[in-house]
């Protein structure tokens, strides 16, 4: 089983999780290859695909979007998962509707779309970022949870084993 993982990060975050979930299910038995959404031309070839990005301002990277765009019948047709990585820290925001990422309806496209927590750094961060950050009341630290990301790279596996 050929698995694509590709996930678009504008400081890393995202990318990290991208590559917990490749190792995973490399550990998991399958082959795995690890490419920006900007570099595949195509995907002839492999037999599932993730595909996650980073969150702001409410909506998925122009990557990911894109290349949910170029590739959506055949995410339709293959098994396919997404995820999204947001601002964290922000304990008093309602939720958004998980299903609705911007303009990308994830429910449309991937068998599962599931939300991690990210990292938070203003070190990283230009003024506007920060502003923004500051104004939702981010706290500073990493949030990403990486037995929940390992365990649901785990089930992915799992489903592709079946």
């Amino acid at each position: 089983m050929n698995v694509l993982v590709t996930a678009s990060s504008k400081h890393g975050a995202t990318g990290e999780i991208a590559n917990r979930i490749a190792e995973r299910l490399r550990a998991d038995g399958l082959t795995v290859s690890v490419v920006d959404p900007d570099k595949v031309e195509t995907l002839d070839g492999y037999d599932a695909v993730i595909v996650g990005s980073s969150v702001y301002f409410r909506q998925w990277s122009d990557s990911a979007r894109n290349f949910v765009t170029r590739f959506h019948n055949e995410l339709r047709q293959k098994p396919s998962w997404g995820f999204s990585v947001g601002l964290s820290g922000v304990p008093k925001r309602a939720p958004q509707d998980p299903k609705k990422i911007g303009p990308v309806d994830v429910s449309a496209v991937f068998n599962e779309h599931i939300t991690f927590a990210g990292r938070y750094d203003p070190t990283g961060l230009s003024m506007r970022e920060r502003t923004v950050a500051r104004i939702a009341g981010a706290v500073e630290g990493d949030y990403r949870d990486w037995e929940r990301i390992e365990q649901w790279a785990d089930q992915i596996a799992s489903s592709l084993g079946e």
